[in-house]
Order: structure tokens, then C-alpha cells, then sequence
């Protein structure tokens, strides 16, 4: 897996309740290489719980905004996408400009690059 980021960030929040979803590998894999600090210390520009987020899929060139949660909150219609779906998965703690390349369901890899945290 690709990655130009080299930390995740995560509001120990997130972490702590995220820590009690984990039965995907690939959301383990980045809880443990996150850098974990209080709520107040995460930057604006953070992919966090509940941020809606502006991403680019470099693999298809759209882009769309979405609104990170958990799973019990999603709702595509709204546009809000579970933290333990591929792209929220691969979303989450990377700051605008990083890119992540991370696979998919149906065996592709996609590139995805956040692009505005709003």
C-alpha cells in the first residue's frame, strides 16, 4: 500500500471507538500506525469522525464530498459513508493533499487524495 502520508492523526476519541469496530484488517493496519492526541490537538485539516471531506479518486478523476461516520450513521443518499467502507477506511486521519492507494472489494486498487476538510 502506497502512501505519500506518512502519519495518521486520530483524536484519541475516534481512536477509543473506533478500536471497538475493528474486524477489518485494513482499518487495524491504521489505527496502529496512527499518531493518537486529544480532540483539541487534531488539525482542521484532518479527516476525522463526523468532517465532510471533498476527495478526489484519482483512479476515475471524481470527486465527491462526503461525510465520514460510524456505521450505525450511514446513509449514501446523504452523502455519509461509514468509517469502516473502503473509502472512509482509507480516509480517515489523512490531511488534505495526502493520497492513499488502497484496494477495493472487487479487487481494484484505487487512489484516493483528499482534497478540502470542511
Amino acid at each position: 500500500m502506497h502512501m505519500e502520508a506518512e502519519n495518521l492523526i486520530l483524536s484519541d476519541k475516534d481512536y477509543a471507538r473506533l478500536s471497538s469496530l475493528i474486524h477489518d484488517e485494513l482499518l487495524r493496519d491504521e489505527l496502529d500506525r496512527a499518531i493518537v492526541v486529544s480532540a483539541d490537538k487534531v488539525p482542521n485539516d484532518v479527516v476525522r469522525m463526523h468532517s465532510r471531506v471533498i476527495y478526489l479518486d484519482k483512479s476515475t478523476g471524481l470527486q465527491r464530498e462526503i461525510e465520514l461516520c460510524f456505521p450505525e450513521e450511514a446513509d449514501l443518499k446523504s452523502g455519509k459513508i461509514s468509517v469502516i467502507s473502503p473509502v472512509g477506511s482509507a480516509l480517515i486521519g489523512l490531511k488534505v493533499g495526502q493520497e492513499i492507494d488502497w484496494p477495493f472489494p472487487n479487487g481494484e486498487s484505487r487512489q484516493l487524495k483528499v482534497v478540502d476538510v470542511i
